[in-house]
């Protein structure tokens, strides 16, 4: 009896836990490039609107795209880069998702959408699952480029071998525009707090909770950096952190908002030149954002800073051959330094016989009630291990072990 009763326990512990494994996807901008295509969809998508991830998701002058509540958030999935792998009913229907700390609702493709991008991804068949249940509802997300259309329905969902029962999402049916036509993954798994969802109802994580499948509130990433040679695969793990992953200490910074996960920043220093963010100001980590955001006002003095010189799409571009000469950027959180070198903050891309080099940092303005907000993305949670603790409302850092290059 006592065996049986260690062998329960110890089952019980292992599965709640679950190792997703998440893969990098080339950028946009990459993936236009090797279709020869890049140049023409520029001239379409003007980088003010293809870029910005954040923005009034119904703007004046669309009311019949209005729900109850009113929301501020879109979404750059043209550059968000780790996804893995979900599926959704009764028989299980799999969909490749960006897990996304920026935002707080799943949705995946229709098999009723109607849009180009649909027809090249996995579609949702509600007709083909037992457990499915139709809504009636419908959300919106209103994007620079084009916008999202759908109905709200709930069914099981399950993620490695945990199973979230009843989960409100979206089915998207309508996708105009080439936004999502490249796109390698589906959908989207938002991981924020209830209070940003579009779709009323628990997210997935609250779920996770509320039905007591995760054996901690807690879930943390470990994002990889891309090498000459591979792209190695990240994880995300809910219900708990990964100790092998990263050097300890962990830094403790308590979430301000309970919205995104955001923090108050102390303040942002280039090496030997200027501070930005001086005497406190926000910011929120986001695993939907590639690069590192920040008001329009102090990136550009930024860019300047690092020699980084606009082109005509909009984006900035700094001399490969200066890289080891660029100052280092920090950011000052919790009375920690957290400091990103160019080989971190520079994105190297091969364009022809040679590469160019673009600057991680984009100007994306968030007005919030605490003032504008800084992203810290991809660029930034590459080098360290996030955990975001549901439980005491806070977000841990600690160095990540990446394996030598």
């Amino acid at each position: 009896m006592l065996r049986l009763l260690i062998l329960l326990l110890t089952t019980w512990t292992g599965s709640a836990m679950v190792r997703v494994p998440l893969r990098r996807v080339p950028s946009i901008r990459a993936q236009l490039r090797t279709q020869g295509v890049l140049e023409e969809f520029l001239k379409d998508h003007r980088p003010d609107m293809f870029n910005r991830r954040y923005a009034q998701c119904f703007p004046p002058g669309t009311p019949s795209l209005r729900l109850r509540r009113s929301s501020e958030k879109i979404y750059n999935f043209m550059d968000a880069q780790y996804y893995g792998e979900i599926s959704v009913g009764t028989p299980p229907q799999n969909f490749s998702v960006i897990f996304d700390t920026g935002s707080a609702d799943l949705w995946v493709p229709s098999s009723y959408c109607v849009s180009q991008a649909c027809a090249l991804h996995r579609r949702f068949k509600a007709f083909e699952s037992k457990t499915f249940h139709h809504d009636g509802r419908i959300f919106g997300i209103h994007y620079g480029s084009g916008h999202l259309l759908g109905v709200i329905g709930r069914d099981t969902v399950k993620i490695g071998n945990m199973t979230i029962l009843n989960q409100e999402f979206g089915e998207s049916v309508y996708e105009p525009g080439s936004a999502f036509v490249t796109a390698k993954f589906d959908g989207v798994l938002g991981l924020a707090y209830q209070s940003l969802a579009e779709i009323l109802g628990n997210p997935v994580f609250d779920n996770m909770l509320a039905q007591q499948i995760v054996d901690q509130p807690v879930f943390s990433f470990y994002l990889t950096r891309r090498t000459k040679t591979s792209t190695p695969e990240g994880e995300l793990l809910l219900g708990g952190i990964d100790e092998a992953m990263f050097d300890q200490p962990i830094n403790w910074l308590p979430v301000i908002t309970k919205r995104y996960w955001q923090i108050r920043m102390d303040s942002v220093v280039v090496q030997g030149g200027r501070s930005f963010c001086q005497g406190e100001c926000h910011a929120i980590f986001d695993t939907g954002t590639s690069l590192i955001g920040g008001p329009t006002n102090e990136i550009v003095r930024l860019q300047q800073l690092i020699g980084a010189t606009p082109t005509n799409s909009g984006e900035f571009v700094v001399d490969c051959a200066r890289l080891s000469s660029l100052p280092h950027i920090t950011f000052i959180l919790g009375g920690k330094e957290y400091t990103l070198t160019s080989e971190h903050y520079v994105r190297k891309e091969p364009f022809g016989f040679r590469d160019l080099c673009f600057s991680g940092f984009q100007a994306i303005d968030i007005n919030s009630p605490e003032g504008p907000l800084w992203i810290l993305g991809d660029v930034f949670l590459t080098e360290y291990y996030s955990i975001f603790d549901r439980g005491l409302d806070r977000i841990g850092l600690a160095h990540a072990r990446h394996p030598i290059q």
